[in-house]
């Protein structure tokens, strides 16, 4: 007969964050999270500017002001690197639900390029946006 220990069995305990090595792949899994909650404030920004605009010319003027501030503008530059970060991260996803990608190698590689992609889509867009209005 075999002997068991009495109670229950030891559980390994989860590495906390202080004690665990940061690595690109986690950041990535962070910033998709963080960039999926960043679009649902862009969907609240573009449903006040719907409400603004369907509320007559004066709250369309004091919105548009709002979202010309250097605050405004910062938060919609923001939002314009979130939807380049996540669209691209979303790709990423779709071929690791296919089975690739998953060398950390090629995992860190592909993080990265989301990281550059989304910072460059972001300054392309604002860039020929600013040069567009002159």
């Amino acid at each position: 007969m075999t002997e068991s220990s009495p109670g229950p069995a030891a559980r390994p305990l989860s590495p906390h964050v202080l004690h665990w090595r940061w690595h690109l792949t986690m950041l990535c899994s962070i910033l998709h999270r963080a960039t999926g909650v960043a679009l649902y404030v862009g969907a609240l920004i573009l449903a006040g500017w719907v409400a603004a605009l369907a509320t007559g010319p004066g709250a369309y003027a004091g919105y548009m002001e709002m979202l010309a501030s250097p605050l405004g503008q910062l938060v919609l530059f923001g939002l314009t690197v979130s939807v380049f970060y996540h669209l691209a991260s979303g790709i990423r996803h779709l071929v690791w639900d296919v089975g690739d990608g998953f060398d950390p190698k090629v995992a860190d590689a592909t993080g990265a390029a989301c990281i550059a992609f989304a910072l460059a889509a972001a300054v392309g867009v604002w860039a020929a946006a600013l040069l567009g209005t002159r």
